[in-house]
């Protein structure tokens, strides 16, 4: 897939003309990552957006005793890295790392801020962008205040099950258990719920969902 086919098919950059893509195009370069490999640090100084070609990435914040919170999985076709477009001088909010193999778009931000400037119709898809971005973190506080772990436990496994019944996490448990903001402990005691109730099955790699139903109830 060329990067230009990568853009197009990008929200922020679906509306750009051909020739505008293949200008943003020609400023990109790929990045591969192993399982581990840090792309940024928190802190780091931004200078470029990337977008998945292939692969996982975890946004996450460590506290200063190290543990992580896992605030976004990226996956394919996903953007991120893009607040340094617009508060410039200021470092990235969250570390990024491969929890798998992973292939990587990269595209400096200068180019993109010189086809916003001269055409300043497209900062709407900027503002889309960032607006479902918001909804997605008032989301996640909302869950934080009204959902126990068991209840954030379910809603996590449920969005990574999506509209399949047998399903893999892309994740250890303990990164697992940063999504869900809570201990590896208590997730795992939550899974373990779900079994004995008949909700869920563990299988030979992964789960399968048993009472869809049930299992969605106990995540609102």
């Amino acid at each position: 897939m060329t990067e230009a086919v990568v853009l197009a098919d990008t929200p922020l950059f679906a509306n750009l003309d051909p020739d505008s893509l293949d200008v943003l195009a020609a400023s990109c370069s790929r990045r591969s990552l192993a399982r581990g490999d840090v792309l940024f640090h928190q802190d780091d100084e931004s200078g470029a957006l990337y977008i998945v070609v292939s692969g996982r990435i975890a946004i996450a914040n460590r506290s200063f005793d190290g543990r992580e919170s896992m605030v976004a999985l990226m996956e394919d076709g996903d953007l991120f890295g893009e607040m340094g477009l617009f508060d410039d001088g200021e470092g990235r909010s969250a570390d990024a790392r491969a929890l798998e193999p992973s292939e990587l778009i990269e595209l400096p931000y200068d180019p993109i801020r010189e086809l916003f400037t001269n055409q300043p119709g497209l900062l709407w898809g900027v503002v889309s962008m960032l607006s479902k971005r918001v909804r997605a973190m008032d989301n996640a506080l909302a869950d934080s205040v009204f959902l126990d772990v068991t209840g954030r436990t379910a809603k996590r496994l449920l969005e990574m099950a999506g509209d399949e019944d047998e399903f893999e996490l892309p994740l250890t448990q303990e990164e697992l258990a940063g999504m869900v903001g809570a201990s590896r402990e208590r997730v795992n005691k939550s899974i373990n719920q779900f079994i004995k109730l008949g909700w869920m099955a563990q299988t030979d790699r992964g789960y399968r969902v048993t009472n869809r139903e049930q299992l969605t109830i106990r995540s609102r």
